[in-house]
């Protein structure tokens, strides 16, 4: 039979070797879960930094969609600003012909008149002369003046057509939403 001594000594080497089993049993077990608990919050990480990384990507996308939107935008509005201007210029070119057109008529109707006025007899044939081109040379000037006023007002409408359309076209982007 043991001594008492040694049957305490063999409790307590059993109620160590128990404790140390207890021990290595819950050491495992809370490593078990610390290790599941962090592979899934590293899974939510993940997660998570992917999702962040697909809205930044649609955001950046987004973003660079809309800066060549407006670069191409601006580009249109300067090549309506230079249509505009080619046509108005080529426009009052052609106006500032006929304006010279007409006065070098004008001139050469009243040397006509002055020539008339050269080779008169009399009074009253100097004033039907006088009367007859001055009338002539008023419904003419009246005549051309109104084709004049009407070709400068198709001309503005020509001109600024090209912006008009490129406001036009900037009302209706603003009308619509953005896109998502």
């Amino acid at each position: 039979m043991p001594t008492p001594r040694a049957a305490r000594a063999a409790d307590v080497q059993k109620l160590v070797e128990g404790t140390a089993q207890a021990v290595a049993e819950t050491v495992t077990k809370t490593a078990t879960q610390a290790k599941a608990i962090i592979e899934q919050e590293a899974a939510q990480v993940r997660a998570t930094v992917e999702k962040t990384m697909d809205q930044t990507t649609k955001a950046v996308e987004s973003f660079s969609k809309a800066a060549e939107e407006a670069a191409e935008f601006g580009r249109g509005n300067i090549e309506a600003f230079t249509q505009s201007a080619q046509l108005y210029f080529a426009g009052v070119q052609d106006l500032s012909k006929q304006t010279f057109a007409l006065v070098q008529g004008l001139t050469e109707h009243s040397i006509e008149g002055a020539k008339a006025l050269g080779q008169v007899k009399s009074l009253k044939e100097a004033a039907e002369i006088q009367t007859n081109y001055a009338r002539a040379a008023l419904e003419k000037g009246m005549a051309e003046s109104a084709k004049l006023q009407e070709q400068a007002l198709k001309l503005v409408e020509t001109s600024v057509a090209p912006i008009a359309a490129r406001v036009t076209l900037a009302v209706e982007k603003m009308g619509k939403p953005l896109a998502a």
